[in-house]
């Protein structure tokens, strides 16, 4: 119920001296401000971060062929080997957890450079061999156009999907691009598609535009690859961890290739999840030290709050004697003075939030207006989860700056209140 008389009290209280509950209140406003800003802050770096695993399959692992290190069956130590097109269907039948095998094949980049030759134009980019499903693995969009399709896997088609970096480089401005032909390695390949690449490509997100993708089968028949398999990615399913399916896989591996089954060399992998948990294990660890951090400069205010609300306790010596005289139970005293000191929390508390909010809406106008590609900061923002909780901050933070006055007012004996001069 509304108590009219009750609430102008506190008002009078906190108005009495309004300079000094302006400053008292100005550590809970800072503690608060400090919590939102460094929670949003914390929200945009992992929004920029996880923004670079866009459309990435990130539940996936790379594994790859390398030399033994371990003789087995009589087989000698650094000797060389290919994964297989047999590897594939074998991995799907004996791990049906594994929702994508898509095997692929390399020719540039780290091994070198290939001549793509369009009329007099010739250039170098990295070509890859690979299945319908790898645009369900990696970070791209189409824009014009297809991806590889099983057709073409079937048929071994011979046809290309490009980037916009081949494009600007290899054909005139607004060329059509659909249905020419380049030449690649002196083998002719038909465009059937226009890709945008959204990975950085560790930085460099103008060469994630320069890379050409053919059907894998139609990569090992042009460039005499045969029936080698250069590296694969597995993704697994969404109820399923690859990280934990991975020992198993490469174990399974080595056994189809007579590998030693302690021979950790042999087959390189890379484990995208056990990465990305890893990135997620940091942003705990930052929204945890955001919460520590500003619950500390936030405490700072509530002490300074709980010293005020002793000084006004203290001035307040001889009234809370007169009121304890004309029958106010220790209760209604408590109440008072925590209803002030939860008041004046909450008010300045609500302040920093307003506070923070209009900063954060004003950052976001300015990263709207700035070019977002390859940026590790976005959208830094609170959910109205983070300002519930900023709420039940403030509110147990008033109770703690007002318990220790109000356990002092209680404990003052109305016959030497009411001698206090």
């Amino acid at each position: 119920m509304f108590d009219r008389d009750k609430w102008n009290e506190i008002l009078e209280a906190l108005t009495a001296n309004t300079f000094r509950t302006i400053l008292t209140a100005f550590g809970v406003f800072w503690g608060i401000f400090i919590l939102v800003i460094l929670l949003a802050a914390g929200n945009g770096l992992e929004n920029g971060v996880k923004k670079g695993f866009d459309g990435i399959a990130t539940n996936t692992m790379f594994m790859w062929s390398q030399t033994t290190s371990k003789p087995f069956k009589g087989l000698p130590t650094t000797r060389e080997f290919n994964f297989k097109n047999a590897d594939i269907n074998a991995l799907k039948e004996n791990f049906p957890d594994l929702l994508y095998v898509s095997p692929r094949n390399q020719l540039g980049g780290y091994e070198g450079a290939n001549n793509v030759v369009r009329g007099t134009k010739t250039a170098a980019y990295t070509i890859y061999g690979d299945y319908p499903e790898l645009i369900k693995q990696e970070s791209m969009d189409i824009i014009k156009g297809r991806f590889v399709n099983q057709q073409d896997i079937l048929l071994k088609r011979k046809v290309a999907v490009i980037g916009q970096g081949v494009i600007n480089e290899m054909y005139e401005k607004a060329e059509e691009v659909i249905g020419t032909y380049i030449k690649i390695n002196g083998v002719n390949f038909m465009v059937v598609g226009v890709y945008n690449s959204k990975s950085r490509n560790n930085g460099d997100a103008e060469s994630a535009q320069k890379n050409i993708f053919m059907p894998f089968t139609t990569f090992q028949q042009a460039f005499n690859y045969g029936d080698t398999v250069g590296w694969m990615a597995l993704t697994a399913n969404d109820d399923a961890s690859i990280t934990e399916l991975k020992p198993k896989i490469l174990d399974f591996m080595k056994s189809r290739h007579s590998i030693h089954p302690q021979d950790d060399r042999a087959i390189g992998n890379f484990d995208l999840f056990q990465e990305f948990s890893k990135i997620q294990g940091l942003f705990l660890i930052l929204k945890f030290i955001a919460y520590f951090v500003g619950t500390l400069v936030l405490l700072s205010g509530v002490i300074g709050i709980s010293n005020i609300m002793l000084i006004v306790v203290k001035e307040r010596t001889k009234e809370i004697g007169i009121r304890r005289a004309l029958g106010a139970t220790p209760g209604a005293i408590r109440s008072q003075i925590l209803s002030e000191a939860i008041f004046l929390t909450i008010v300045a508390g609500m302040f920093g939030i307003a506070l923070a909010t209009g900063l954060l809406a004003v950052i976001n106008m300015v990263l709207a207006s700035m070019p977002s590609e390859g940026m590790m900061f976005a959208n830094p923002s609170v959910d109205l989860t983070v300002v519930f909780i900023a709420l039940l901050i403030l509110i147990g933070s008033g109770l703690l700056a007002g318990l220790i006055p109000a356990q002092t007012a209680i404990n003052v004996k109305p016959v030497d209140a009411l001698r206090t001069e």
